[in-house]
């Protein structure tokens, strides 16, 4: 799921602003990225039915595009629309209890700070680890304070194989110092959905990843 390099994209409604969301969505699904999380937070995010419908129209866009889809912290919506995968935070459900939920056809993503919660996200189960926020973040109000790539960097020597996607305000101008601390992928919110111009701000982030350029 994470054999290339990944562009690792999270959007729900509130993310979109004036634009149209599935909209958006595809965009990004034509500009290249690879991985979709659903992460449907803040003031007017969806829930209930709405909520249900939304998600299973964004999975069928991924599916278009053979992009995986996955859902942020709601194991229940995950669940009733067969996501290909679920993302956790520490503050979240225990993730042992989350892997025992889904089984094992769905992968998990845990967010992690440091080796220690890498261990024991990896001893519960976890597919892949996000790790952050990199940089300062405009998109999550609670959000600890930036670590840089650093602790990427120690996960990565203690865990070489396990995929670590980097998040938390990156560019395509500082994504190469995330690269380089031997990330598998970057995630972004607000640098895409922002953009007005998606697919090339797409094409930008791809042209960040080592050994490949882009236009």
């Amino acid at each position: 799921m994470f054999d290339n390099p990944a562009i690792y994209f999270l959007m729900g409604t509130p993310n979109a602003g004036t634009k149209d969301p599935l909209a958006l969505l595809e965009q990004a699904l034509e500009g290249g990225i690879t991985h979709f999380q659903l992460r449907e937070k803040g003031e007017g995010a969806l829930s209930g039915s709405a909520l249900e419908d939304f998600a299973a129209a964004c999975k069928k866009l991924c599916k278009a595009y053979d992009v995986p889809f996955f859902v942020n912290d709601d194991v229940d919506l995950a669940c009733t629309v067969e996501a290909d995968g679920i993302h956790i935070g520490q503050e979240d459900m225990d993730c042992g209890a989350v892997r025992k939920r889904i089984g094992y056809s769905m992968a998990l993503g845990v967010s992690v700070h440091s080796v220690k919660e890498a261990n024991q996200a990896l001893s519960c189960g976890a597919t892949y680890l996000g790790m952050g926020p990199v940089y300062g973040t405009r998109s999550k109000a609670d959000a600890k304070p930036a670590a840089g790539v650093s602790e990427i960097r120690k996960v990565k020597a203690q865990y070489p194989h396990v995929p670590i996607i980097g998040i938390g305000g990156i560019e395509p101008h500082n994504a190469d110092a995330v690269w380089q601390a031997g990330a598998s992928g970057i995630a972004v919110i607000s640098s895409i959905a922002e953009a007005d111009d998606v697919m090339g701000q797409i094409q930008r982030f791809q042209g960040s990843i080592p050994g490949r350029r882009v236009g």
